[in-house]
């Protein structure tokens, strides 16, 4: 049972979003986890009053509490840190800043012994000391602004089972993979970061710690009298999803649901093998891919063709990077996928599926909305084909993010092939009337008037260049650590590093002109 009404629920789910019952609702997909199992599940959206949060009482084992699918800070402020809520044009969903602080705290007002689990994107790249942007400081983990009992970090659905059997019978919440707890002894085992102390005073324990970062080992730090102690992650198999994404969910969404555009999407795997070093995946879902079988995928589409509000339409087939799907690592090795001679990039897993998906009865389109990587689209031209053939309507997006190698390179990016892919895709595309979309970064560490003039000349020769966004330093990506650092982690160099919004403007500024520039020669 899950339900926004009621009493006597043994778990209390606490959301800064909306609840949706979908596949891309952290809390739909952990509500109905957790139902699967017998638990009775509580819901309160967005509580602003203590009336919001008594009306379903105390739970009989604990309050699981997230900002949902992204930071709350993130959510609340734009890259030169103006409040979103001011934008006339905004259609924000409000969330209170430090979401996760504000709803643990109330629940430790009114319900002083309450078990409390904290889990979701904020929690699990908050779960280190780590640099605030907003702050402009270093701030400690959040297990312990919260006062939560245990973090949950990563996809969350292994975890929070293990929770709710261990509540359940009685047994402590100590050593469970994936997560995090605070602990007066340090474990044998474990690696010891940089304490909190260190990190905050030293710019290069900072670094020191970054480069420890990671989901696959035992990590401890130490804070005044206690440590904070990860257990690694849990091995989640394609097994484990097919299992999560067969769940019975009913796709109603909140009227205010973000999720509208999205509402019959397919998700095809976890993870991103990018390994781009502004991005949170890395921490979060992990850089290995985890497919889900090419059978549950078609069934879950031929589900969608019975479903009341359906049309025949797919809103996206994907995942983070579309078409990293069946790019399993057989080895499960420690190297970076992305540049490992084994890795498949002929897309034919990939190919198979989008070929009987569309295939499949009742099924008009699938659209491929999720941007591709094109370094890996480019090995293979079928896949290239078979996505402009059927799977686009206008544009497909790519992020080639910038034309600096300086700047490219602290990214972890590489546009070598960039050229050889655009004159591909138009070449198939030139009666079609289809185009790409760019997503396109500035600011980011080692970025200046110098390297933001080589952006300019390239964008100048592209077309449908719309939009671009300034770097936004989110919490434990190597891409911040240069941020608040000045050093890159890696190679321990310096790095110039842009701090001021007067600069940040002038380089937007420069780019916005030529965008201008090129749709007066249109």
């Amino acid at each position: 049972m899950i339900s926004k009404s009621g009493k006597d629920f043994d778990i209390i789910l606490i959301t800064a979003e909306y609840y949706d019952d979908h596949p891309l609702s952290p809390i739909g997909v952990i509500s109905r986890a957790l139902e699967s199992e017998g638990y009775k599940i509580g819901i309160i959206e967005k509580p602003l009053t203590k009336d919001d949060y008594l009306k379903l009482g105390p739970p009989k084992l604990f309050f699981a509490v997230t900002s949902g699918s992204i930071d709350s800070m993130l959510h609340n402020y734009t890259p030169l840190k103006k409040k979103r809520s001011e934008d006339p044009h905004s259609n924000l969903s409000l969330m209170p800043d430090r979401a996760l602080i504000v709803y643990c705290n109330k629940i430790r007002e009114y319900f002083k012994s309450a078990v409390i689990v904290i889990g979701g994107i904020e929690a699990s790249m908050r779960r280190f000391a780590h640099y605030d942007y907003w702050n402009n400081d270093i701030r400690r983990s959040i297990i312990f602004d919260t006062r939560a009992n245990i973090l949950v970090y990563g996809n969350g659905e292994k975890q929070i089972l293990e929770i709710a059997e261990r509540s359940r019978k009685g047994i402590e919440l100590k050593g469970i993979p994936g997560t995090c707890i605070i602990s007066k002894n340090l474990e044998e085992g474990f690696k010891l970061l940089p304490s909190f102390k260190e990190v905050k005073e030293d710019p290069l324990k900072f670094c020191e710690m970054q480069k420890l970062l990671s989901n696959e080992k035992d990590l401890a730090q130490f804070y005044d009298n206690n440590y904070l102690l990860q257990y690694s992650y849990p091995e989640y198999t394609t097994e484990d999803l097919d299992w999560i994404y067969s769940l019975p969910y009913s796709r109603r969404l909140h009227p205010n649901s973000l999720l509208k555009m999205a509402k019959f999407s397919v998700i095809t795997h976890r993870g991103c093998i990018g390994n781009c070093n502004f991005c949170s995946l890395k921490l979060h879902q992990g850089d290995k891919i985890v497919s889900r079988s090419e059978d549950s995928i078609l069934k879950e589409i031929e589900s969608l063709t019975s479903h009341p509000d359906f049309k025949g339409y797919i809103d996206d087939l994907g995942g983070p990077s579309a078409n990293m799907y069946g790019m399993d690592c057989a080895d499960k090795c420690s190297q970076e996928c992305i540049n490992c001679n084994k890795l498949d990039r002929s897309h034919i897993k990939l190919i198979s599926l989008l070929k009987k998906a569309r295939a499949i009865k009742g099924i008009k389109k699938i659209f491929v909305r999720s941007g591709i990587r094109y370094d890996l689209a480019i090995e293979s031209k079928e896949y290239i084909k078979e996505l402009s053939e059927h799977h686009i309507s206008g544009c497909l997006k790519i992020a080639p993010e910038h034309f600096s190698e300086k700047v490219l390179t602290l990214m972890n990016k590489n546009n070598s092939r960039f050229d050889e892919f655009v004159a591909f895709f138009e070449s198939i595309n030139k009666d079609k009337k289809q185009y790409l979309k760019y997503y396109l970064m500035i600011c980011h560490p080692g970025d200046d008037e110098k390297e933001i003039m080589k952006l300019k000349e390239k964008i100048s020769c592209l077309s449908n260049i719309e939009s671009f966004q300034v770097f936004t330093p989110t919490p434990m990506t190597n891409s911040t650590c240069i941020y608040w650092a000045g050093i890159d982690p890696n190679s321990m160099k310096r790095v110039n590093v842009i701090h001021d919004y007067k600069t940040k403007k002038k380089l937007k500024r420069i780019i916005l002109q030529e965008i201008d520039n090129k749709k007066s020669r249109s």
